[in-house]
């Protein structure tokens, strides 16, 4: 694809971008989505939202492959659709995870349910609801006649909140055999798209102390606890506009009676430039213990590289800033943090484009909420894109 080019003048794009998406109906097929919950810890929870995706996809036609996951995650699932040139290298990839941060029982506390303009549960904004919209760009397009330009995939993958430690392979593995991805991850506040991402490394620390009896032998123990709430305090001290630093996950000792052997934690570091991030690295690998008596152990755990856009990759915005004029609005471009599996696709120089998914905010939390009016506009501009790359 030239780095240039656009698609917008096909007649294939301009059916796409009528095709007659209902806001109300796009929200009725979400909801099963939304109420099968899907952990990234709980495998099991992960493979029932992977058989409900699967059995949508197969009612489209796709030929769809379940891969069982590792490392005790869940499966990925694989959905090949047919085209008139057949399965050839060079399609686009629809890549999006199905799992989500929220803990089974979520919904008791953030149920599925519509408010004025949002439309609330977890997982529905990051990323429920673009995964979804995407599937059903591509089922009004066959519904219609409507041809993509090249044949597409849809890898949906079970671990993506955790930084893809079992899936990066199966996700560069299949990228390296098309020529476009498109992520459907959410839009940008402003509605904008992500043409970049930032690098990201997460580490997992352990103090380790002395025991002794807290009540009647206190001065005796060294308290791992106390010595990792240093660490975390230096740890995110050390962000800057550069780089920042943060500690997401604390677990330590076991009886309150006990002076703590052991503590645990969880480390995420994230920069802008991918030598910002070595240099992070080297820092948080380099952290000692505060005094002789106690141990800290660091190590690295996933990484993702920074995704800086590329020729292909602003030609792949272009194209999708045409289709938007088109229905009316503007997109917007960036580079973003939070880190998606873009990052993997991007770093190694296939054109992609990320950010394709709903509006909303609250991710992550129970607030997490999709804008019911971008649906359709999302919707649209997805068939666009799978009509035009």
């Amino acid at each position: 694809m030239d780095a240039t080019e656009t698609r917008t003048e096909q007649p294939e794009a301009q059916r796409a971008l009528a095709l007659p998406f209902e806001a109300t109906a796009l929200l009725e097929g979400l909801r099963p989505w939304v109420e099968c919950e899907s952990p990234t810890f709980d495998a099991a929870a992960v493979n029932r939202m992977m058989s409900l995706a699967s059995r949508d996809l197969a009612l489209l036609g796709a030929r769809v492959e379940r891969i069982p996951g590792r490392m005790g995650l869940g499966d990925c699932v694989r959905a090949r659709f047919p085209h008139p040139d057949g399965e050839m290298e060079g399609g686009i990839l629809v890549l999006a995870h199905l799992d989500t941060v929220h803990p089974v029982g979520t919904l008791g506390a953030l149920p599925y349910r519509v408010e004025g303009e949002r439309a609330f549960g977890p997982g529905i904004c990051d990323m429920k609801g673009g995964t979804y919209i995407a599937l059903q760009a591509m089922a009004a397009m066959v519904q219609a006649g409507i041809a993509t330009r090249r044949p597409v995939t849809f890898l949906l993958t079970s671990d993506e909140e955790i930084g893809s430690p079992s899936t990066r392979d199966l996700i560069e593995a299949e990228a390296a055999r098309h020529e476009v991805v498109l992520v459907p991850e959410p839009a940008r506040p402003d509605g904008g798209v992500v043409t970049g991402r930032y690098a990201i490394a997460r580490f997992n620390l352990r103090t380790t102390g002395r025991p002794s009896h807290a009540g009647s032998a206190l001065s005796d123990g060294r308290s791992a606890i106390r010595e990792m709430c240093r660490q975390v305090l230096a740890i995110e001290a050390m962000t800057t506009e550069a780089c920042t630093f943060s500690v997401g996950v604390v677990q330590g000792g076991q009886w309150v009676n006990c002076v703590a052997t052991h503590c645990d934690a969880e480390a995420l570091t994230m920069a802008k430039r991918q030598a910002d991030l070595d240099q992070a690295v080297e820092r948080m690998l380099g952290l000692a213990a505060g005094a002789a008596d106690v141990q800290l152990a660091v190590r690295r755990g996933v990484t993702r590289p920074v995704w800086e856009p590329d020729a292909n990759t602003m030609g792949l915005y272009a194209t999708a800033k045409g289709l938007a004029a088109k229905l009316g609005f503007a997109i917007s471009h960036q580079s973003a943090g939070g880190g998606s599996d873009g990052n993997f696709t991007g770093a190694m120089g296939i054109p992609t484009l990320d950010g394709l998914g709903v509006q909303g905010a609250g991710i992550h939390t129970l607030q997490e909420h999709l804008l019911i009016d971008s649906l359709v506009p999302r919707a649209r501009l997805f068939a666009g894109l799978l009509a035009s790359v």
